[in-house]
Protein backbone atom coordinates (compact mmCIF):
# COMPACT_ATOMS: atom_id res chain seq x y z
CA UNK A 1 0.00 0.00 0.00
CA UNK A 2 0.88 3.51 -0.88
CA UNK A 3 1.12 6.16 1.71
CA UNK A 4 1.15 9.89 1.73
CA UNK A 5 1.17 12.42 4.36
CA UNK A 6 0.17 16.11 4.24
CA UNK A 7 2.06 19.02 6.39
CA UNK A 8 1.24 22.26 7.54
CA UNK A 9 1.21 24.09 10.68
CA UNK A 10 -1.97 23.04 13.16
CA UNK A 11 -3.38 20.28 11.06
CA UNK A 12 -6.36 21.02 11.42
CA UNK A 13 -7.14 23.41 8.25
CA UNK A 14 -4.92 22.82 4.83
CA UNK A 15 -3.42 19.44 5.17
CA UNK A 16 -6.76 17.18 6.80
CA UNK A 17 -8.56 19.61 3.54
CA UNK A 18 -5.71 17.70 1.45
CA UNK A 19 -5.60 14.61 3.11
CA UNK A 20 -9.52 14.04 2.97
CA UNK A 21 -9.68 15.08 -0.41
CA UNK A 22 -6.47 12.74 -1.50
CA UNK A 23 -8.55 9.98 0.72
CA UNK A 24 -11.74 10.69 -1.47
CA UNK A 25 -10.35 10.50 -4.64
CA UNK A 26 -7.58 7.68 -4.37
CA UNK A 27 -10.52 5.61 -3.15
CA UNK A 28 -9.51 1.78 -4.25
CA UNK A 29 -6.36 2.27 -5.25
CA UNK A 30 -4.68 0.71 -1.99
CA UNK A 31 -3.37 4.53 -0.93
CA UNK A 32 -3.53 5.71 2.50
CA UNK A 33 -3.90 9.00 3.45
CA UNK A 34 -2.44 10.50 7.11
CA UNK A 35 -1.52 14.34 7.99
CA UNK A 36 0.16 16.38 10.71
CA UNK A 37 1.19 19.95 11.81
CA UNK A 38 4.75 21.13 12.60
CA UNK A 39 2.84 22.83 15.44
CA UNK A 40 -0.24 20.29 15.46
CA UNK A 41 -2.85 21.15 17.64
CA UNK A 42 -3.10 17.63 18.88
CA UNK A 43 -6.56 15.95 19.17
CA UNK A 44 -8.30 18.56 17.72
CA UNK A 45 -10.77 18.28 14.53
CA UNK A 46 -10.89 20.61 10.98
CA UNK A 47 -12.20 24.07 12.09
CA UNK A 48 -15.54 24.38 11.17
CA UNK A 49 -14.94 25.85 7.79
CA UNK A 50 -12.61 23.59 6.44
CA UNK A 51 -15.32 20.77 7.22
CA UNK A 52 -17.86 23.04 5.36
CA UNK A 53 -15.63 23.22 2.80
CA UNK A 54 -14.35 19.12 2.49
CA UNK A 55 -18.37 19.18 2.21
CA UNK A 56 -18.88 21.29 -0.34
CA UNK A 57 -15.65 19.60 -2.40
CA UNK A 58 -17.55 16.07 -2.24
CA UNK A 59 -15.77 14.51 0.83
CA UNK A 60 -17.87 12.57 2.67
CA UNK A 61 -18.48 13.25 6.50
CA UNK A 62 -17.26 9.81 8.33
CA UNK A 63 -13.97 10.92 6.68
CA UNK A 64 -13.82 14.55 8.03
CA UNK A 65 -15.13 13.18 11.32
CA UNK A 66 -12.57 11.21 11.67
CA UNK A 67 -9.79 13.54 11.81
CA UNK A 68 -8.04 14.64 15.07
CA UNK A 69 -5.18 16.71 14.51
CA UNK A 70 -1.27 15.49 15.66
CA UNK A 71 1.95 16.51 15.97
CA UNK A 72 4.44 15.92 12.92
CA UNK A 73 7.61 13.86 14.37
CA UNK A 74 10.30 12.33 12.65
CA UNK A 75 8.60 8.85 12.89
CA UNK A 76 5.37 10.34 11.03
CA UNK A 77 7.94 10.62 8.09
CA UNK A 78 9.76 7.27 8.17
CA UNK A 79 6.97 5.22 5.95
CA UNK A 80 5.69 8.17 3.27
CA UNK A 81 6.12 7.41 -0.10
CA UNK A 82 5.02 11.30 -0.69
CA UNK A 83 5.12 14.16 1.21
CA UNK A 84 2.92 16.89 0.45
CA UNK A 85 3.83 19.80 2.21
CA UNK A 86 1.22 23.47 2.44
CA UNK A 87 3.84 25.76 2.33
CA UNK A 88 7.55 26.34 1.93
CA UNK A 89 8.01 26.74 5.45
CA UNK A 90 6.65 22.90 6.08
CA UNK A 91 8.92 21.56 2.78
CA UNK A 92 11.63 22.90 5.05
CA UNK A 93 10.83 21.66 8.08
CA UNK A 94 10.30 18.49 6.87
CA UNK A 95 14.01 18.15 5.56
CA UNK A 96 14.88 19.11 8.71
CA UNK A 97 13.24 17.02 10.68
CA UNK A 98 14.20 14.17 8.18
CA UNK A 99 16.93 15.41 5.85
CA UNK A 100 16.35 11.50 4.00
CA UNK A 101 13.19 12.45 2.89
CA UNK A 102 13.94 15.61 1.26
CA UNK A 103 13.62 13.99 -2.13
CA UNK A 104 10.14 13.07 -1.24
CA UNK A 105 8.47 16.58 -0.08
CA UNK A 106 7.19 18.68 -2.40
CA UNK A 107 4.69 21.91 -1.95
CA UNK A 108 1.68 20.49 -3.14
CA UNK A 109 1.64 23.27 -5.41
CA UNK A 110 4.83 22.88 -6.52
CA UNK A 111 4.24 19.28 -7.21
CA UNK A 112 1.37 20.37 -9.56
CA UNK A 113 3.25 23.30 -11.14
CA UNK A 114 6.49 20.45 -12.08
CA UNK A 115 3.09 17.62 -12.82
CA UNK A 116 1.66 19.93 -15.15
CA UNK A 117 5.29 20.03 -17.07
CA UNK A 118 5.00 15.85 -18.08
CA UNK A 119 2.30 15.10 -20.25
CA UNK A 120 1.12 11.21 -19.44
CA UNK A 121 3.28 9.71 -21.44
CA UNK A 122 6.41 10.83 -20.03
CA UNK A 123 4.57 9.64 -16.46
CA UNK A 124 4.29 6.42 -17.69
CA UNK A 125 7.20 6.22 -18.94
CA UNK A 126 9.12 6.88 -15.68
CA UNK A 127 6.83 4.46 -14.01
CA UNK A 128 7.42 1.77 -16.63
CA UNK A 129 11.23 2.51 -16.22
CA UNK A 130 10.81 2.09 -12.52
CA UNK A 131 8.90 -0.67 -12.68
CA UNK A 132 6.08 -2.67 -14.45
CA UNK A 133 2.52 -2.31 -12.96
CA UNK A 134 2.49 -6.09 -12.80
CA UNK A 135 5.54 -7.13 -10.98
CA UNK A 136 5.56 -8.63 -8.34
CA UNK A 137 6.43 -7.28 -4.73
CA UNK A 138 9.88 -7.57 -3.53
CA UNK A 139 10.42 -7.84 0.48
CA UNK A 140 11.39 -4.10 0.33
CA UNK A 141 9.15 -2.21 -2.17
CA UNK A 142 6.00 -2.81 -4.05
CA UNK A 143 5.25 -2.15 -7.74
CA UNK A 144 3.75 0.78 -6.76
CA UNK A 145 6.02 1.97 -4.48
CA UNK A 146 8.69 1.71 -7.27
CA UNK A 147 6.41 3.18 -10.12
CA UNK A 148 6.12 6.22 -7.20
CA UNK A 149 9.48 6.53 -6.69
CA UNK A 150 10.28 6.99 -10.12
CA UNK A 151 7.30 8.98 -11.24
CA UNK A 152 8.82 11.48 -8.00
CA UNK A 153 12.12 11.49 -9.58
CA UNK A 154 10.96 12.77 -12.69
CA UNK A 155 8.85 15.53 -11.13
CA UNK A 156 12.29 16.47 -9.35
CA UNK A 157 14.13 16.27 -12.00
CA UNK A 158 12.03 19.05 -13.63
CA UNK A 159 13.03 21.63 -10.99
CA UNK A 160 16.21 22.59 -13.12
CA UNK A 161 14.09 22.71 -16.27
CA UNK A 162 10.51 24.18 -15.17
CA UNK A 163 10.71 28.07 -14.56
CA UNK A 164 9.78 28.92 -10.72
CA UNK A 165 6.79 31.42 -10.00
CA UNK A 166 7.53 34.97 -9.98
CA UNK A 167 6.36 35.27 -6.21
CA UNK A 168 7.43 32.38 -4.65
CA UNK A 169 4.55 32.62 -2.57
CA UNK A 170 3.13 31.08 -5.55
CA UNK A 171 3.97 27.35 -4.35
CA UNK A 172 2.24 27.99 -0.97
CA UNK A 173 -1.74 27.63 0.25
CA UNK A 174 -2.61 30.41 2.43
CA UNK A 175 -2.75 29.61 5.88
CA UNK A 176 -6.69 30.47 6.34
CA UNK A 177 -7.02 29.55 10.11
CA UNK A 178 -8.84 32.56 12.50
CA UNK A 179 -9.21 34.31 8.92
CA UNK A 180 -12.27 35.38 6.52
CA UNK A 181 -14.53 32.87 4.92
CA UNK A 182 -13.13 34.40 1.88
CA UNK A 183 -9.38 33.23 2.33
CA UNK A 184 -11.07 29.50 3.54
CA UNK A 185 -12.67 29.94 -0.19
CA UNK A 186 -8.86 30.86 -1.43
CA UNK A 187 -7.04 28.43 0.49
CA UNK A 188 -9.22 25.74 -1.53
CA UNK A 189 -8.75 27.48 -4.63
CA UNK A 190 -5.19 27.15 -4.20
CA UNK A 191 -5.37 23.32 -3.07
CA UNK A 192 -7.92 21.78 -5.20
CA UNK A 193 -5.91 21.80 -8.52
CA UNK A 194 -2.79 20.76 -7.02
CA UNK A 195 -4.93 17.89 -5.60
CA UNK A 196 -5.69 16.98 -9.13
CA UNK A 197 -2.40 16.86 -10.00
CA UNK A 198 -1.67 15.00 -7.64
CA UNK A 199 -4.47 12.21 -8.11
CA UNK A 200 -3.15 12.58 -12.18
CA UNK A 201 -0.09 11.31 -10.80
CA UNK A 202 -0.63 9.32 -7.96
CA UNK A 203 -3.19 7.22 -10.83
CA UNK A 204 0.33 6.10 -12.79
CA UNK A 205 1.66 4.02 -10.29
CA UNK A 206 -1.63 2.96 -8.64
CA UNK A 207 -3.87 1.63 -10.66
CA UNK A 208 -7.88 1.63 -9.62
CA UNK A 209 -8.03 -1.94 -8.03
CA UNK A 210 -10.44 -4.19 -9.89
CA UNK A 211 -12.30 -6.99 -7.28
CA UNK A 212 -11.30 -10.34 -8.91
Amino acid sequence: MLEILTVCTGNICRSPLAAALLATRLAGRGVAVRSAGTRGMADHPMTDETRRLADGLGVPGVVSDAHRARFLTEAHLATPDLILAMSREHRRAVAELAPARARSVFTVREFARLAASLPDAALAQAADAAAPADRPATAGESAAAARLRGLLGALAGQRGLVLPPADPADDDVIDPYRRSWTTYELAASQLTPAIDQVVRVVGWAAPVRVAP
